[in-house]
């Protein structure tokens, strides 16, 4: 019995978001969590040259200061990416900054980047094993892990930062993601050009020449034509792939809750049909040249697979996570199988492939 099955969503529901969010990582990093079983070969998959026990990973923002890295794997995700980190510690937004939109099934953050800062955040991650002289760990246990990198509000310097931040991790993870799409810090989103983007992966390059893979998250509210030579550039820059995407700061039609005008990013239910929209562009532009990573509105197993059918290598999911807890995994990964099997799909790879020839 894990403190997360006695203290059970719907008691954490009742605290303000900030206060559960830090109440659970709190539990989480006590190591107060239950073990999931391992995962049925069928949902194994391989991408960016590691292998993924299932194709469901945690997003950046749940676990900013990786401070329960190894009990969320436990918990029976496929990977977990820590982050967003900053150069410097910083406090982030007032309070409040996140908000709960229950009606939606959804969530609106305005939080900046609140966290430990690179320092803290390295020393967390050596804790979980020893750094590997010629690249990262494969994963704790057998679940990959990343970073997630962005930079500070005040004192920013993008093409200094970005790869200081890929040399600080690299020693410790799988993957790298860096973040020019949150909403929350100032001009962070006018960096998604492709003239920014080719500068900056040239200077990780020549400052990193020994790397883990890197993705590049994406907004989802990023114009059609500028999409296009964002791919390009990140093709022609040595990028391995993207994240589709981050939070909105559209706000779709017949949204309920009382929350919804607040400023912020918004996740979870109603980012679902701009997330699989930008999904089939970019799938459709990159023709299986970069790896993508679906994210934004996936609550079902069929959801993941309409994913996988659309082009994506691997998913995230995030505000299910906050509704549902632990529980949400080993039913995802129920229904996961179920719509495979109603489709005619054995395993993951299977639904991959067809995905990319569609």
């Amino acid at each position: 019995m894990s403190l997360l099955d006695t203290l059970p969503v719907s008691l954490l529901r009742r605290l303000d978001p900030e206060t559960a969010h830090e109440t659970a990582i709190h539990a989480l990093a006590l190591g107060l969590t239950p073990f999931a079983p391992h995962d049925v070969p069928q949902l194994a998959t391989r991408a960016l040259g590691l292998r993924f026990p299932n194709p469901i990973g945690l997003a950046a923002g749940f676990d900013k200061d990786a401070r329960a890295i190894r009990p969320l794997a436990r918990l029976g995700f496929g990977f977990v990416e820590a982050g967003t980190v900053t150069p410097r510690p910083q406090q982030g937004n007032p309070r409040p900054r996140l908000f709960r939109l229950t009606e939606d099934r959804a969530i609106i953050n305005r939080m900046g980047f609140n966290g430990c800062g690179i320092d803290r955040f390295c020393r967390r991650l050596a804790r979980l094993h020893r750094p590997r002289p010629n690249g990262g760990p494969h994963g704790v246990g057998r679940t990959p892990i990343g970073a997630n990198l962005g930079i500070n509000k005040t004192g920013a310097d993008p093409l200094r930062d970005y790869p200081e931040l890929v040399a600080r991790v690299s020693p410790y993870v799988d993957y790298i993601t860096i973040n020019l799409s949150s909403p929350n810090t100032p001009g962070l989103r006018d960096l998604q050009s492709a003239a920014f983007l080719a500068a900056m992966l040239d200077a990780v390059a020549a400052r990193n020449p020994h790397r883990p893979p890197l993705l590049i998250k994406l907004a989802p509210d990023l114009p059609p034509d500028v999409l296009g030579s964002v791919i390009e550039a990140a093709i022609a820059h040595k990028a391995d792939g993207l994240i589709l995407g981050n939070t909105t700061i559209s706000r779709p039609a017949g949204l309920r809750d009382l929350h919804a005008t607040e400023s912020g990013g918004l996740s979870g239910r109603p980012l679902r049909p701009l997330a699989i929209d930008m999904l089939r562009r970019a799938a459709d532009l990159a023709q299986g040249r970069l790896i993508l990573v679906a994210c934004g509105g996936i609550e079902t197993g069929r959801d993941i697979l309409d994913r996988l059918l659309a082009g994506a290598d691997l998913v995230q999911v995030y505000s299910a996570f906050i509704f549902e807890g632990p529980a949400l995994l080993p039913r995802l990964k129920r229904e996961l199988l179920d719509a495979m099997r109603k489709q005619g799909f054995e395993t993951v790879e299977d639904a991959r492939t067809a995905g990319k020839r569609a």
